[in-house]
């Protein structure tokens, strides 16, 4: 198996609410049936789909609660951390931890989106951006 993630799905309860506050993120998603939603980051795919359906398909019982997992999106400054935290919030998040220093010399902040999946948007001056947002280790 090669190390890379090509598709991240996030169970939603309200595909269309949640396809509506990753648009007013600016994002632009496409669905082939109105069930499931895709949007392409970077290089890889973030799709939105029935939390219930993608609990049978997975085939793991969900207990409702939060699955474990974080998602990151880096930003190069701390200053836009703070105006993404801001964003995300004019688009209909919550916010869980306000931008701030970081034990490791960065700089990051939580907002949660409609189905409570949390965002950390991070500023690592360790992990500089490429021309096309993307990371890579040192």
């Amino acid at each position: 198996m090669q190390q890379r993630i090509s598709l991240i799905t996030l169970g939603v309860t309200d595909i269309a609410r949640s396809r509506a506050f990753y648009e007013a993120l600016g994002w632009s998603g496409q669905s082939p049936d109105g069930q499931v939603v895709f949007f392409q980051a970077g290089g890889l795919v973030i799709a939105l789909w029935s939390r219930d359906e993608l609990a049978a398909d997975s085939t793991v019982t969900d207990p409702g609660g939060w699955g474990g997992i974080t998602l990151a999106h880096n930003v190069p400054t701390p200053a836009d951390v703070d105006a993404v935290l801001t964003e995300a919030q004019h688009a209909g998040a919550t916010l869980g931890r306000a931008g701030a220093p970081t034990p490791w010399g960065g700089y990051s902040g939580i907002f949660l989106d409609p189905d409570g999946h949390p965002w950390e948007v991070a500023h690592n001056p360790a992990w500089p951006l490429a021309a096309d947002g993307s990371v890579h280790l040192p």
